[in-house]
Parts: structure tokens; C-alpha cells; sequence
């Protein structure tokens, strides 16, 4: 690897097309060397076929998320509705290029990308669920779900709150937050909510320097209220007032 290296983080995007072509927009001008695509592309009310047929275009890497994997394998009766719309929208080619995708990659030996933790790709690395919020997790609880890593940069997402972390032994954390959803709630593995307090569109710039990784989080406005209305067509109220206020109701 070169001295000096920059990647483009993205997660989060829930079929949010025209975050991701804000985000897409934005880092043209930033000069990365590369994109990731750390999963949870599709799920949601918005535009699931339209934004896998944009991805599927990029030459980025993509993984899955929790989301791809029950898309693929829940049934539509025990699925969430909006892995049930999300599948309802897609053909057998988005389906079959889903299925090639791993929620945990070795990018290089020093960086490792994951969708939740290397271990699961539905639990929060850099967050624990307590009192109805995700709060920072401790450096134990990091140290847990991390597990025996030697990669010096480790890229997730999932919890669609941006936040780098440098641990004890000097590794770098980043979670670019959510390109396409600035706020929802989850009961796993208990209910607490998640808010951004922005409906900006979220991702990242890590960048390999002499002495080591550096982290840019990256907030970029877009034009929202397409896709809040698209959500009220949908009658998904929780994603209209998360689209417009980056807030739960």
C-alpha cells in the first residue's frame, strides 16, 4: 500500500437515491482512491430497484447488511415492511448480485470492513442500546465485539451514527453514519431510538498518512423532500418525519 491512501466510507443508504447521489456528487470533488459500501443498500419505502441499479453501476466495493441478508431469507409473513416493500420492488438480477455480497471483508491486511461487528452483522460496534438510546459503547464492550483483530483501520456501519474511535493500541474506528436515513427506532436487542438531528446525508473519508489513519466525517445537504414524500405515498410516517428532521416522532 502507498503512503498515502484515501477511501470513501458509505453505509446506511435504505433506498435512498437522492442521498446517494449527493453523497456520490460530493466525493468526486474530494479525490478518493477508492468508495466502500459497508451495506443496508435497499430496505426501506423509497426507490430499493432504483438504487440497486446505481450501485451495481459504481465500481465500489459493496457488502451486506442485516438488511440483504433478510431480504434474501425472511419470509415476507416475519419480515419488517420495509424488507418486504424493498423485495417487492427488486427482480432476480438484484437478488442474484445480493447474494454475492459478505457482511465482513479483509480489504487489505490493515483494514478490515464490516457491516456490525466482524462477528454479526446485526450488532452495533461503537454503540450499545440503554434506556431507549445508543449510547458510545465502553472500550471493553468495543474490545469484545472486536474480538482478535490486527487491522489498523476497521470500517462499520449499521447504527447510522457517524463516530470515530481510536483504541488503546491506536486503532481506528469509523462509522460514517447513514447516507439515506438520519433517524429510525429498533427493538433489538431492546427498543431505543437513534437520531441524527439532521436530514443531511452522512459518510465518511478515512485517509492512510505516514503516521496512520485519519477520519473526516462528512455531513452534505440534499434535496429531501422527494423522498419524505415518497415515504407518505408509502404511509410510512416514522420515515417522513425522520427524512425531514433527521428525529423520531
Amino acid at each position: 500500500m502507498t503512503t498515502s491512501m484515501r477511501i470513501a466510507l458509505l453505509s446506511d443508504i435504505h433506498g435512498n437515491l437522492a442521498a446517494l447521489e449527493a453523497v456520490t456528487q460530493d466525493l468526486r470533488h474530494r479525490g478518493v482512491d477508492a468508495v466502500v459500501n459497508l451495506g443496508d443498500s435497499l430496505s426501506g419505502p423509497l426507490l430499493p430497484l432504483e438504487t440497486a441499479q446505481f450501485l451495481m453501476a459504481q465500481d465500489w466495493l459493496h457488502l451486506s447488511g442485516n438488511h440483504e441478508r433478510q431480504l434474501l431469507t425472511l419470509a415476507s409473513d416475519a419480515a419488517e415492511a420495509s424488507d418486504v416493500y424493498a423485495r417487492s420492488r427488486l427482480t432476480q438480477k438484484e437478488l442474484d448480485w445480493i447474494a454475492t455480497l459478505q457482511p465482513r471483508l479483509d480489504y487489505n491486511n490493515d483494514i478490515l470492513l464490516c457491516h456490525g461487528t466482524p462477528g454479526h452483522d446485526k450488532t452495533y460496534l461503537l454503540e450499545t442500546a440503554e434506556y431507549g438510546r445508543a449510547r458510545l459503547a465502553t472500550p471493553q464492550e468495543i474490545g469484545a465485539r472486536l474480538g482478535v483483530v490486527s487491522a489498523a483501520l476497521i470500517a462499520c456501519g449499521h447504527s447510522h451514527v457517524p463516530r470515530s474511535v481510536r483504541t488503546e493500541e491506536g486503532r481506528l474506528i469509523v462509522n460514517p453514519g447513514s447516507v439515506g436515513l438520519p433517524a429510525y427506532d429498533d427493538d433489538h436487542p431492546s427498543f431505543h431510538v437513534v437520531e441524527s438531528g439532521s436530514p443531511d446525508a452522512r459518510y465518511a473519508i478515512v485517509e492512510k498518512q505516514r503516521d496512520g489513519w485519519t477520519s473526516e466525517l462528512i455531513a452534505v445537504p440534499y434535496a429531501f423532500a422527494a423522498m419524505a414524500q415518497l415515504a407518505r405515498q408509502r404511509q410510512r410516517e416514522d420515515w417522513v418525519r425522520a427524512l425531514q428532521t433527521g428525529y423520531v416522532s
